[in-house]
């Protein structure tokens, strides 16, 4: 497989403490790759990096044959990035499926005028929006919830919402921070059938940020470690799972000298 992004030498440091450093690594087109590392190892800031919330010291970052780090954050739509966050970004008071036409409006949108004077091209894209819509509601196990208000649902159902607001816009890259944080084990499951699923249908690339380990080692090929801001490994998730260096960041232990 082709990479669709190439993440070159990239570091970034807030008062002095260095929360990346020369981090590297490709993501193949069609590929779940997950970032995991402990507390504090920098995986939310390289998410935070690729998608523009923070701009890097050093390093390149390169979609396609493009330089994210030349764009700002309201450009990555138009190139096809589209990224959840731990802290939900929703429209509380407005339905789930009022949420996900949102997200859909970018790829249906009408020119200003025509938007204005109700033309034949804004009814078209309001109704292609809301069968867009409609059809991820099936899709998400959301069709129940589509005209309550997400404020009055479960945080686990609002995460659900969140991910169809973001299939919504037609990603070619899927940018997931925590998706599966506060659910039970059964929930966690049923989130990684869901992005096998979307990958297979849809294409997407997806970089998974995720604590639930179970849920990395089953859904993702390929796992990219992160300790301390550094990159201390990256395989499969078989060959990850058995690393000691990837052992030793997680239990606090220095590595032995038969795995240094």
């Amino acid at each position: 497989m082709s990479a669709l992004m190439r993440i070159r030498d990239l570091s970034i440091a807030f008062a002095g403490l260095q929360a990346l450093c020369d981090v590297g690594f490709d993501l193949a087109e069609g590929e779940i790759l997950g970032l995991i590392g402990p507390n504090g190892a920098g995986k939310s800031t390289l998410l935070n990096c690729v998608s523009r919330v923070h701009q890097p010291d050093t390093g390149n970052v390169q979609f396609g044959d493009r330089n994210l780090l030349e764009y700002q954050i309201h450009d990555l739509a138009g190139l096809g990035i589209r990224r959840t966050f731990q802290n939900l970004e929703l429209f509380r008071q407005a339905t789930v499926l009022e949420n996900i036409v949102i997200g859909a409006a970018f790829r249906f949108r009408p020119s200003m005028v025509s938007d204005l004077l109700w033309l034949g091209s804004a009814r078209r894209a309001h109704d292609e929006t809301r069968v867009l819509g409609q059809k991820l509601l099936q899709e998400l196990g959301l069709t129940q919830y589509a005209d309550t208000t997400v404020s009055a649902l479960p945080y686990g159902v609002q995460k659900q919402v969140e991910l169809a607001r973001a299939l919504a816009s037609g990603p070619k890259l899927l940018l997931l921070d925590e998706p599966a944080a506060g659910m039970n084990p059964e929930e966690s499951r049923r989130v990684g059938d869901t992005l096998r699923r979307l990958r297979g249908e849809y294409g997407i690339t997806l970089l998974l940020v995720e604590h639930d380990m179970r849920l990395v080692m089953s859904v993702c090929d390929r796992v990219v470690v992160l300790d301390h801001g550094e990159k201390i490994a990256d395989g499969s998730p078989s060959e990850v799972r058995g690393d000691p260096a990837v052992i030793a960041a997680y239990l606090g232990e220095e590595p032995t000298e038969a795995g240094a």
